[in-house]
This record gives C-alpha cells, sequence and structure tokens, in this order.
C-alpha cells in the first residue's frame, strides 16, 4: 500500500515540476505605460512680444505691436481693459489706447482667442496734450484796461492744471473749460508776444502771436470849450502817450523835449483815447489845417483834416 501511494504521488509531483518549469520559461506580462496625451493646438506657446511702438502714448494713439505666436486673433489689454485689435500675419497687432483711460502705468499684455497670455509689459497713458488753435482777441492796444485786456484762449484738451505761456512765462489764467483758457493781459511793452498752452510735464504747444498795438490813431476830433483867448480841440482816439505829440500843419505842438507853436499853444493828457488841443487862433473864422498824433517811438497816426478856427 506505501508502495502503491508513492507511485500515485510521483506523477503528480512530476507534474507539479513540469508546470513550474514551463512557467519559469513564459515571460510575465507587463502593463504598458500610457502614452502622453498629444499636445493640442491650444497649448501652443504664449505669443512672445519684442517691440511696442512707441512705448508710451496719449488716448487715441495708435500703438504697434511686433513679436510672434499672436494666432488668427488676440486682444491686447491695458489693466484690465480689453482692446480689440487687429492681427496680421500672427506676429503684428495694432490697436488705438482707449479714449476713456485716465493717465498713468499700464500693464501691457495680449490674450490669444485661445486664452492664452503674453507676459505683461509698463506701458505709460500720457495725458493728453493741449492744443491751441485761435486767440480771441489777438490785437489789443497797450492801453486796453480792464475787460478789454481780457484774452480767450480756445483748442483742446484743456484741463485745470493747463497752463498759459506769455513769452515763455507762465501767468494767471482761468479754466473756463476743456476747449477754452482766458488770461489778462499784463503791462508789457508794445509788439508782437508769443501765447502757448502747456501740461504740467509736457512740452509746450505751437505758440500763436498776441499783438500788443501802440501806433496811434485818431477816431474824431470836435471843438471842446471856447474860452477868451483859445478854444479846445477834443482829440479822440487810440494808443495816445503822456508824452504824445500832434503836428498841426507840420509844426509840433506838446511832447517831451518838443518846441511850442507858441506859448499860447498847448496839449493836454487827458488818457489813452483823449488828447485836449488849446488853440489861440488868430481869427475866429474857420480854415482848414491837418493834424497828426505821433508817440515818442515815432509811430504816428493817420493825418485828419480839420475846419475850425
Amino acid at each position: 500500500m506505501q508502495r502503491m501511494s508513492f507511485i500515485l504521488l510521483f506523477p503528480l509531483f512530476f507534474l507539479s515540476a513540469a508546470s513550474y518549469a514551463v512557467s519559469a520559461d513564459r515571460p510575465l506580462r507587463v502593463k504598458p505605460a500610457a502614452a502622453p496625451a498629444a499636445t493640442p493646438a491650444s497649448a501652443a506657446a504664449a505669443p512672445a512680444i519684442l517691440s511696442i511702438i512707441p512705448a508710451q502714448a496719449e488716448p487715441g494713439g495708435r500703438v504697434m505691436i511686433f513679436g510672434s505666436g499672436f494666432g488668427g486673433a488676440a486682444s491686447a489689454f491695458l489693466g484690465s481693459v480689453e482692446i480689440p485689435s487687429k492681427v496680421t500675419d500672427g506676429k503684428q497687432l495694432e490697436f488705438s489706447v482707449p479714449a476713456q483711460l485716465e493717465p498713468g502705468l499700464y500693464a501691457l499684455y495680449l490674450k490669444r482667442n485661445d486664452g492664452v497670455t503674453s507676459r505683461p509689459y509698463n506701458f505709460n497713458v500720457l495725458p493728453l496734450r493741449p492744443v491751441l488753435s485761435d486767440l480771441s482777441p489777438d490785437q489789443l492796444g497797450s492801453c486796453a484796461e480792464g475787460k478789454e485786456r481780457e484774452v480767450i484762449v480756445r483748442g483742446q484738451n484743456f484741463s485745470e492744471k493747463t497752463l498759459v505761456l506769455f513769452d515763455g512765462g507762465g501767468i494767471k489764467s482761468r479754466f473756463v473749460s476743456s476747449a477754452a483758457l482766458s488770461f489778462s493781459v499784463p503791462q508789457v511793452a508794445g509788439g508782437l508776444h508769443q501765447i502757448a498752452v502747456q501740461n504740467p510735464s509736457d512740452s509746450p504747444s505751437v505758440p500763436l502771436a498776441l499783438i500788443i498795438e501802440t501806433k496811434p490813431a485818431i477816431n474824431q476830433v470836435t471843438v471842446g470849450g471856447d474860452y477868451v483867448s483859445y478854444y479846445e480841440l477834443i482829440i479822440y482816439g487810440k494808443n495816445f502817450q503822456q508824452n504824445s505829440s500832434i503836428y498841426v500843419d507840420g509844426q509840433r505842438v506838446g511832447g517831451r523835449g518838443g518846441q511850442e507853436v507858441s506859448e499860447r499853444e498847448q496839449l493836454v493828457y487827458v488818457d489813452c483815447a483823449t488828447l485836449i488841443y488849446q488853440r489861440h487862433p488868430y481869427s475866429s473864422a474857420n480854415k482848414d489845417f491837418r493834424i497828426q498824433v505821433v508817440n515818442q517811438g515815432g509811430e504816428a497816426s493817420q493825418v485828419i483834416s480839420v475846419n475850425a478856427p
């Protein structure tokens, strides 16, 4: 019986060993690693900015960006403000600075239509530079006073910080609107003066000319008071001076250093617009004579014909 048990166990052992041998010769199955997912087109390289021209601009100014990877469509951002842009060949982008943006430093970056953004760059939005277009009036007499000396400056992009420059120096002005400022012309020498406007951090605008006129002019001559030995001729006009002279038929009367026609002939300065010629006639009969006003600098009025004693 024992011998039979051995015989039965021997085949089982042999089969087990054979099974082991076959298992040892067979290669192990290894689960292959998952292949990396294909990179979608949307994961392409981010837009790369090479140059920004210009690096600062006023609202409304045009900006060009050059680089690569812009795709078929992209938007520019200044801070959180998205700006529709025009893309050319995926490497050039153009946009205009929005008019509503306040001056200051902004982060400028691009966002492609697939949502991928570029790195940010600093961009400075400049305040709008004031533009000078007109002066009203652009000419006034040297003797103008009060409201007559007020000049309205017209243009664009004015603010309460905009300066009015008179011959290069700032003068007190009044902000009227974004298109108008006003100032009072100081007492200056006659001639041509330059008016410009400027924001504190900008260069001045192109100047306009303001003319301070000093040439005398006669508007009217009337007969005034009649006294025992003389009567008055009142000369009305503009730009008369305290040292102005008159020439009566070529003879000088009044003025600094001038010789009178006679001790009786006098010229009285009333104001910038009025002179009184005290005339001592030899006869009470009317006659024609000519009068001209000449200022100390040699500027002369037109010649006026008068018919009086």
